[in-house]
């Protein structure tokens, strides 16, 4: 048989989108294990790959339209028919006349996403899952909350939906056993946020522009905001200078610091951790994402007593512990002041996210 194998001229391609099914056809008995060649799980195109593909050179532009779409090239020819948006300006008409038209390839593209998948087959409540997570209920409790059932009840739906590649689990890196899920796929994140509770309005003629006057804000905070914190963290494992941390990252993560003193808790945008030589691992980076505010010395005070909080903690060592800051908007004077007189200060604007300085 490995004869028949190796001197053998035919080759048998196997190809799929839904991710579940062709993830057991090499794993555990399946007839094929052991015997593939090659495994290519082909990835979404980056934030900043997928800018250079549509063509954007906008920072701004680019990363509202990937809060959007995504990194999925079949987007922009064969879905959206190769409209992208002119400038800055053009983004609003853009959206109504691509991916609020019902007569584009596009607009439907989310519910068919679902549709194909095989494991999917009580599809009203793996939509609510999801509806449950473009409306800020990122763990499993406010899950619960907003479909008033049991944790317990909807603990399938979500292992369904992460096997299927459109959950993605992320762990606290400050607090054990406690996670938060986020939607994988933008366009899918974006068809539940803006689209689906207004889904009969959109299906008549006229009314894109009407329902996108009246979403735009809830896009800025239940889709831009925390796509812009995502890609904060995918730029600082994948694209930042190591030496920007003081070292290779292992992991790049967010969760909640406890104050003990104040009974609060604090959120942490962006956590960098480093490789673990011995003892501790070393806390990199800690950061905050405001995709909407122009950021100042309150942001970066805020860090600093999270990571004392941190340090008081012991969970991880601190002493190298860089602070930094992402915004959408840009920095006053005064942080721009301290990110020159501290060297642990650190401020990170749309066009270094987008390798432009």
């Amino acid at each position: 048989m490995r004869d028949q194998r190796t001197n053998s001229r035919t080759r048998l391609l196997l190809c799929g989108s839904a991710l579940s099914f062709m993830g057991r056809l090499l794993s555990g008995s399946a007839p094929l294990r052991g015997r593939a060649g090659l495994e290519l799980l082909v990835r979404p195109l980056d934030h900043q790959l997928a800018a250079a593909f549509w063509g954007i050179s906008d920072p701004a532009l680019a990363l509202k339209v990937n809060a959007v779409v995504g990194g999925t090239p079949a987007y922009r020819r064969e879905f959206a028919r190769g409209d992208t948006p002119a400038g800055a300006e053009d983004f609003d008409d853009w959206v109504v006349r691509t991916v609020l038209n019902p007569e584009t390839p596009l607009f439907r593209e989310a519910r068919y996403l679902l549709a194909e998948e095989p494991d999917l087959r009580d599809s009203a409540l793996y939509l609510s899952v999801l509806a449950a997570v473009a409306d800020g209920n990122a763990t499993r409790g406010g899950m619960a909350g907003y479909l008033e059932r049991k944790a317990t009840d909807i603990a399938h739906p979500i292992n369904v939906l992460e096997d299927a590649g459109l959950l993605h689990r992320d762990a606290d890196v400050f607090r054990d056993n406690r996670a938060t899920y986020r939607i994988s796929e933008p366009l899918i994140r974006f068809y539940h946020a803006i689209m689906r509770p207004v889904w009969d309005q959109l299906e008549r003629p006229g009314s894109a522009t009407r329902v996108w006057q009246a979403s735009r804000r809830r896009f800025v905070s239940n889709v831009l905001g925390p796509h812009f914190e995502q890609i904060c963290r995918e730029w600082s494992l994948h694209h930042a200078d190591p030496d920007l941390f003081g070292g290779l990252p292992a992991r790049v993560g967010h969760g909640v610091v406890r104050d003990l003193k104040a009974r609060t808790g604090h959120e942490v945008d962006v956590a960098v951790i480093g490789i673990a030589d011995d003892g501790k691992p070393p806390l990199l980076a800690i950061g905050e994402a405001k995709w909407n505010d122009t950021m100042g010395i309150a942001h970066i005070e805020r860090l600093r007593h999270i990571r004392d909080l941190i340090a008081e903690s012991g969970r991880y060592d601190t002493t190298g512990t860089r602070l930094i800051c992402f915004s959408g908007t840009g920095f006053n004077d005064k942080a721009l002041a301290q990110e020159a007189a501290s060297p642990d200060v650190h401020l990170i604007d749309l066009p270094a996210l987008y390798g432009r300085r």
